[in-house]
């Protein structure tokens, strides 16, 4: 039965068939490990971690069920467990405990539980749900105050060697590697709504048009009616908030008559603007700051179709950063500040790779790509980069050209030397030109995308089974929301806002005292000190807080209360 079993009726009972699923029993128990993440269960629940899990999953009957495999996957997530292996080297009697059984299932059982649940297809409907949720916590939006979504791509690099997958880019590593693109939606907090995965990646302004502005334009809640629309030409429905790679006079036209609003750093700004346009404005940044930027507005021509509103800022080393805006209510002092707090989602990214292991392969299987997924055809590439290569060179030697000057006497010998010079590198300009000209029509007369059925064997690629990275990405996403909001209320008593989840981390790992009581139906957990008094006061504050929630462990009736050892000694 496994180290650290000891249900052993129960389990009999599963092994036969006679058993749904094990219910929590708790009993008492001291110092067990990484009993901090218990502080996380009513955050847990109130983002939506069991809500509606039921309605779109099922599992076969046995000794864990399905809240108990939804906890244990959240609860690894808050611990930094940043994958199903890692729960090998885990006490699994310890890990138990904190689901009020006599041990946590094997990395094998695990795994088979994950694969279940994916194979039912519904992670997808599940997340989507979800954020329907989450986006009517959106505050209620007024003509001045619309919504603001952040859509941003994410590149994930496989490094395996079993599957063939198409290249991409790496900024942050500035190489191009096998990966896969998902592109995020975030709030202006950084908080996540939802991910779209793409097994060949179109671009980001395919992704959005296909894909991302016909859910926001169903989900975001508070939208103008069409009554509101008409009355007011210059009112939008919400604001999609992206960098460069959405930059697009065509796609901003396209959202214009949707009455979405687009807002981007502009691609090509041109020169800079005079310094005497710039006033002292005073802004609210996302996280409720004030403070004072240098800002200037003008109207600009995109294309000479679209009219849009040109927003800069002045740093104080003088540079100038300019952003585009089909939003023509909203003040400049709420646009810049929109705009620049898109770091927010980087900063999100950042922080998941690196305790969330957002990068995570969590299976080895493969889907299949769709004989009409367009791709990127290889002849296309090919003759492209020889295009650009010539073109290269043909820029270099024009630029010799002119710089190759006479200079000093004029002697015979001299001139003659300039005179051949020049007409050898007028020789070979004209015969790379030709080249040039020749690659550029083959270039045109080749089809950039080609179905992907119409690519050549050696060409082919293979694509990751998304079914299990779409459910634990989005129980992810609640562990980081339930971590979110669990860090707002420690800052109120916090005066370094950014320990809050340096001091989470802490609490997650921190030991813990269960003390059920089946009498008065409570289940209390008693915290051990922490590195420092001025962090127990706050943990103290948190927990008043999350006792005022009054949370149920799920699957039974025991209230949860928490508190701190050392208040026991006061």
């Amino acid at each position: 039965m496994g180290r650290g079993a000891s249900a052993t009726v129960e389990r009999l009972a599963a092994s036969i068939g006679e058993l749904d699923e094990a219910a929590p029993r708790f009993e008492p128990a001291l110092d067990v490990a990484n009993g901090g993440v218990l502080l996380a269960l009513p955050a847990l629940l109130a983002c939506g971690l069991l809500r509606h899990a039921g309605k779109y999953f099922r599992l076969p009957a046995g000794f864990f069920g399905l809240k108990t495999i939804f906890l244990l996957l959240a609860f690894m997530a808050l611990a930094r467990l940043k994958s199903i292996e890692a729960l090998r080297y885990c006490a699994p009697g310890e890990w138990g405990k904190l689901l009020g059984l006599d041990r946590a299932p094997e990395v094998r059982t695990l795994r088979v539980k994950v694969k279940t649940l994916a194979n039912q297809e519904q992670a997808l409907p599940w997340s989507s749900e979800l954020c329907k949720e989450w986006m009517a916590q959106i505050p209620d939006s007024t003509p001045e105050e619309a919504a603001v979504l952040y859509v941003d791509g994410h590149v994930r690099v496989y490094y395996g060697t079993t599957r063939q997958l198409p290249k991409h880019y790496i900024a942050r590593q500035r190489l191009c590697l096998s990966a896969t693109a998902d592109y995020w939606v975030n709030a202006m907090d950084g908080k996540p709504f939802f991910v779209v995965s793409q097994a060949v990646d179109p671009g980001m302004l395919a992704v959005l048009e296909r894909d991302i502005v016909p859910r926001l334009e169903n989900d975001v809640p508070n939208q103008p009616g069409a009554g509101q629309l008409e009355a007011d030409p210059l009112l939008h429905r919400f604001t999609v908030v992206f960098d460069r790679e959405g930059y697009s006079p065509g796609f901003f036209a396209k959202m214009k008559t949707k009455r979405i609003a687009c807002l981007t750093y502009r691609k090509y700004p041109g020169e800079d603007w005079a310094r005497e346009e710039f006033f002292p404005t005073a802004v609210r940044l996302s996280s409720g700051e004030l403070t004072t930027i240098r800002l200037a507005e003008r109207g600009t021509w995109l294309g000479h179709r679209l009219w849009v509103r040109e927003i800069r800022k002045l740093t104080e080393t003088g540079h100038q950063t300019a952003v585009l805006s089909t939003d023509y209510r909203s003040p400049a002092a709420r646009l810049g500040p929109a705009m620049f707090a898109r770091w927010s989602q980087e900063n999100f990214f950042r922080y998941m790779r690196q305790s969330y292991n957002l990068d995570g392969l969590l299976d080895y299987g493969a889907g299949i790509v769709p004989d009409t997924t367009m791709v990127v055809n290889p002849a296309y590439r090919t003759v492209d980069g020889q295009a650009r290569k010539k073109i290269g060179v043909l820029n270099r030697k024009i630029a010799e050209f002119g710089a190759v000057n006479l200079e000093g006497e004029i002697e015979p010998c001299r001139v003659e030397a300039f005179t051949q010079r020049k007409s050898d590198l007028q020789d070979s300009i004209a015969s790379l030109q030709k080249e040039v000209d020749e690659l550029k029509a083959k270039r045109k007369a080749t089809k950039r995308h080609i179905p992907y059925k119409e690519l050549p064997a050696e060409a082919r690629f293979d694509r990751l089974s998304t079914q299990s990275k779409q459910l634990i990405d989005t129980i992810k996403m609640i562990a980081y929301r339930a971590e979110t909001a669990m860090a707002q209320i420690l800052r109120h008593n916090m005066t370094r806002h950014d320990d809050a989840r340096s001091l989470l981390r802490a609490i997650y790992s921190t030991e813990a005292d269960i003390v059920p009581d089946p009498q008065a139906n409570t289940l209390t957990i008693r915290l051990h000190p922490l590195a420092n008094a001025s962090s127990d006061l706050v943990v103290r504050h948190l927990c008043a807080e999350l006792n005022a929630t009054e949370a149920l462990f799920p699957g039974t009736e025991l209230r949860l209360i928490y508190d701190l050892v050392s208040s026991q000694n006061l």
